[in-house]
């Protein structure tokens, strides 16, 4: 009788051991999973949510006083992950450059660009179109603005429409003005023969809408300011 009601103890002790057990598991897994969980909720919620967020955007941009660039857009959004800051313009952008003279120089447009702030650094994507003061016209699907040096560049195909010729080719470097520009890769040179009136006889007309002109800015109190319509 004795060694029955030992073994009976022993079962029972080992059963509501096992449970016990049991119970600590279930529940470290289920606080495990649950803070997993509210730790991918917050990793969502800091990657994928703006900071700042605004529709038809346009503000200039000024340095020390001087209008560097007019920026305008149809939406805005400003992340934060990590420290680094970028800014999307998910529609597009299209950017006016001036020079010391208030006069434009060149012009960028894009159907989708980024800004990262911190590197002064802009990307463009799909149908990026830059115009200069001349009027000649650079067509890419990819390009990448380096604010600090005043470089533009891209390894996609490249097509310069001037006056009386069409360059093509795969990747670019040049200055935002286009006064020194190289093609990588050159594949081709097109020369257009000019009519009487100065317009190409034998390829599209470009359309100049960027010539150097005078342009009234207001005056602005700091250095970048942010302007919301």
């Amino acid at each position: 009788m004795k060694t029955q009601e030992l073994d009976s103890n022993l079962y029972l002790l080992i059963k509501r051991y096992c449970i016990a057990v049991l119970l600590v598991g279930t529940a470290i897994l289920f606080y495990a999973c649950e803070d997993n969980e509210i730790a991918k909720i917050k990793t969502i919620e800091s990657t994928n949510l703006p900071i700042l967020e605004a529709s038809n955007f346009e503000t200039l941009v000024t340095d020390s006083g001087r209008v560097k660039y007019l920026l305008r857009a149809p939406k805005l959004l400003r992340f934060e992950n990590e420290g680094k800051i970028y800014t999307e313009f998910p529609e597009g952008m299209y950017i006016i450059n001036y020079d010391a003279n208030k006069k434009i120089t060149s012009s960028i447009k894009a159907n989708y660009a980024k800004e990262f702030q911190k590197d002064q650094r802009w990307e463009a994507k799909n149908n990026v179109i830059v115009t200069n003061a001349k009027g000649d016209t650079l067509k890419t699907e990819h390009l990448i603005l380096d604010e600090k040096t005043g470089k533009i560049h891209t390894e996609e195909f490249v097509r310069i429409i001037s006056e009386d010729r069409i360059l093509t080719g795969d990747g670019l470097i040049s200055d935002q003005e286009m006064k020194n520009t190289k093609i990588l890769n050159p594949k081709g040179e097109i020369y257009v023969s000019v009519n009487n009136t100065g317009t190409p006889a034998t390829a599209p007309v470009v359309n100049d809408t960027s010539k150097t002109k005078e342009i009234e800015i207001p005056k602005q109190d700091s250095n970048r300011v942010l302007q919301f319509k």
